[in-house]
């Protein structure tokens, strides 16, 4: 397996405030997965990203570490490049883009450095490939959408069952999935049609 980039090492800024965090932009997870996933030519390539193979203005960045949402710490994390301000605001975040990653990107994937630098080799690549799956090509009423660069014209997709199908398939269940996983091996305790009726929505349905 070719060898995936490790984050850099943070230097301590923030005293006591964990809630101040360091980023860092990251252009060799993009040459990295190009190697890789993106490479037709290599074992980890996968098809389903094939849309993002040509320049689609997608970066990648490193973050000093997760943080908590939900009860839940994120290690990952995809996103549209677009900014809700204006004046100074807008023209500020635009330079910051801009020095990070030479232009400002359409689409961030950011990355917890902590967890990134002690994880498997299989689970950074799953973590990758999670976010990889957020960026789907927009379809359009005569197919793919392209724009006016002749490059992939991305849109955000949700979660298939609170993971990728494409991430289980290649990986393996894990965490919540596997424990979906469990429980419908253990057989349903109330039947599809009880629950039918327990629900508002469903006994609509029914009637």
């Amino acid at each position: 397996m070719t060898k995936r980039p490790m984050p850099p090492e943070f230097v301590e800024i923030h005293g006591n405030d964990p809630q101040v965090y360091q980023f860092a932009p990251a252009p060799e997870i993009y040459d990295w997965l190009h190697q890789t996933i993106l490479n037709k030519d290599h074992a980890l390539y996968n098809e389903e990203h094939d849309h993002l193979i040509e320049h689609t203005g997608l970066a990648f960045m490193w973050a000093e570490g997760g943080f908590e949402k939900r009860g839940r710490v994120v290690l990952g994390q995809c996103e549209l490049v677009s900014f809700k301000a204006g004046g100074w605001q807008k023209y500020r975040q635009e330079s910051q883009m801009t020095q990070w990653f030479g232009q400002v990107p359409k689409a961030l994937i950011t990355l917890a450095a902590d967890y990134c630098r002690n994880c498997s080799d299989a689970e950074f690549c799953a973590l990758v490939e999670h976010e990889l799956y957020h960026l789907a090509q927009r379809q359009g009423m005569y197919g793919p959408c392209f724009d006016q660069e002749g490059n992939a014209s991305l849109l955000m997709r949700s979660h298939d069952v609170e993971e990728f199908y494409g991430v289980v398939r290649r990986y393996g269940a894990t965490g919540d999935v596997q424990r979906m996983v469990d429980i419908v091996n253990e057989g349903a305790e109330v039947s599809r049609a009880n629950i039918a009726h327990a629900c508002g929505t469903c006994m609509l349905r029914l009637a």
